[in-house]
């Protein structure tokens, strides 16, 4: 039998995440596997009455130091590492009483996940960087030819079953794969380390080593971006093209579990590179009205979001999911044909009774209850995906040679950020507008003017050259009457020509960031068209 696909005889299990383990050592045994085992998973694996060889048997030195040097010795290493074809090599372990290992399974201490950990103690942290592991999966991913490393319990079926169908063999193919996957994921856990360790603030003194670590929110912005970059994502999805069909493209996930990336598929075709940009920008509004950051309770009501283009073409809240999608519908019907929606509760089949009537491309939504999938189900290309919401916290743009990077726009509005400057404030009615139209305008892109009503747009318009342009194109596309709307602007005026054109639209007041040169003209033309308006000190330009 070739080098490449020798019997294995003996494999050391050593792993943090003991998932699947047990069957899978029992699989191993069952082939005449020797096993060798460390601490805790030698323990499991006796426990559940499987024959294993403690560490220290095989290297004849005890497990030390806390458990931190146990796998560090020659007769771990050199088992592993010697080339089975090199007569040198063999006669060199042979004299050294060294014993060859031919399956290293292992995986590593819970870094990040401790990392995540509030009020984590740096001591702690120091102490879940996993050492032997990475060396000793390193060690088999380079003898690749001679050893399988095995990094990841979602591998093990596969692996037994192959073992069974090769008499206790693996392919070379296999064993390189194995090995790629080895090679990422130390270079992954070494990044994830590296990006931790560089966001901590110099220590100056011993007692910090037992203290609470930092949050990103306490530190200076300065320490809040890594002087060094470093991104680890896996690829989940090859694409059918990306933005245009002569384009190629692939997802990538960052293994969270949570957030788009990382979405479950219910039904439908496969999603395209635009479906998943829209999906996120449906996702990211409909997460607008779920914390308000102003006590106002229509800004937790049940909400939808459709997206053409990643512009919102309605939005709207009301007293059921499927009142908030007609009311969505409303605003821009024509534009809303082949949409993608986002919604912040679980789908309902009444919500999905109206959502059928129309040709969507992909639903968004918490979840989905049984009479909704039933409804849906006869849409068969319809993409009904779950995603879990979860914060991001960098956004990225590629810029030729290398990258920009921004924290999120989560800034939420608080009561004390709002200021009337005009003559007139708000009426209680408008000032509810101005609020549903304000967390919508962040989410169009620049320039952006949203013309809304009481928890529903009435018309968008998005990504103008000209912020005046923007108003006439949002009153342009209004189906809905337009007279007693309110609006709102993603950054300042900085003539009043917009304000005139709103006021011409029929809109009774504008909620605005301010901070024109031109501010107090622009007050002026509010005052004299009889507008109400609010300044807010936060802009949201979105490119």
């Amino acid at each position: 039998m070739s080098r490449s696909s020798s019997r294995i005889q003996r494999a050391i299990l050593s792993v943090t995440d003991k998932t699947g383990l047990v069957d899978f050592a029992r699989q191993l045994s069952g082939l005449g596997i020797e096993l060798v085992s460390t601490g805790g998973t030698a323990k499991l694996l006796r426990d559940s009455g499987i024959a294993v060889k403690d560490i220290s048997e095989l290297t004849g030195f005890p497990e030390m130091l806390d458990g931190r040097v146990k796998t560090l010795h020659p007769k771990v290493h050199g088992g592993i590492l010697h080339r089975r074809e090199n007569s040198v090599h063999v006669a060199a372990v042979a004299e050294h009483g060294i014993q060859p290992i031919d399956m290293v399974v292992v995986n590593l201490y819970a870094f990040e996940k401790t990392a995540a950990k509030p009020g984590v103690a740096f001591e702690e942290l120091i102490e879940n960087i996993d050492i032997g592991g990475p060396s000793m999966i390193r060690s088999a991913a380079k003898n690749f030819h001679d050893v399988a490393v095995v990094t990841s319990p979602a591998d093990y079926p596969a692996i037994a079953d192959e073992l069974v169908r090769s008499s206790g063999a693996l392919s070379l193919e296999t064993k390189w794969r194995l090995a790629q996957r080895a090679f990422a994921t130390t270079a992954a856990y070494d990044s994830a380390i590296a990006s931790t360790l560089e966001a901590i603030p110099d220590i100056a003194s011993d007692p910090v080593r037992t203290g609470a670590l930092a949050r990103p929110a306490e530190r200076s912005s300065a320490a809040i971006f890594p002087h060094t970059l470093r991104l680890s994502f896996q690829k989940t999805l090859d694409l059918r093209y990306g933005e245009n069909p002569h384009q190629k493209a692939a997802m990538y996930s960052d293994g969270s579990g949570v957030g788009v990336a990382n979405a479950r598929q219910l039904q439908g075709k496969e999603l395209s590179y635009n479906n998943i940009v829209d999906l996120q920008a449906a996702w990211d509004l409909a997460q607008e009205f779920n914390d308000s950051g102003i006590d106002d309770s229509q800004m937790n009501d049940p909400f939808c979001a459709i997206v053409k283009h990643t512009n919102p073409a309605g939005a709207a809240t009301g007293k059921t999911l499927a009142e908030a999608y007609k009311r969505a519908l409303e605003c821009d019907p024509v534009s809303a044909f082949g949409g993608v929606i986002g919604v912040n509760r679980p789908i309902d089949g009444e919500a999905a009774e109206e959502m059928h009537k129309l040709f969507l491309e992909v639903i968004a939504a918490p979840s989905f209850d049984d009479a909704a999938k039933a409804r849906f189900a006869s849409k068969k290309n319809l993409r009904l995906v779950e995603v879990k919401a979860a914060p991001q916290k960098w956004i990225l743009k590629n810029v030729s040679g290398g990258i920009l990077l921004q924290d999120n726009d989560v800034r939420p509005l608080q009561d004390v950020d709002l200021k009337v400057v005009s003559q007139r404030a708000p009426t209680s009615e408008e000032m509810r507008a101005l609020l549903f139209a304000w967390k919508v305008c962040k989410h169009v892109k620049s320039n952006a003017i949203v013309y809304a009503r009481d928890g529903q747009t009435v018309g968008v318009g998005a990504g103008q050259m000209s912020r005046v342009d923007s108003a006439k194109i949002g009153a342009m596309k209004a189906q809905l009457p337009l007279q007693g709307t309110v609006a709102a602007s993603d950054a300042f005026f900085p003539f009043p020509d917009g304000v005139e054109e709103i006021a011409k639209a029929g809109a009774t007041a504008i909620i605005q960031p301010g901070g024109s040169q031109r501010d107090p003209e622009v007050i002026a033309a509010a005052d004299r068209l009889g507008l109400a308006m609010l300044f807010t000190g936060v802009r949201h330009f979105r490119h």
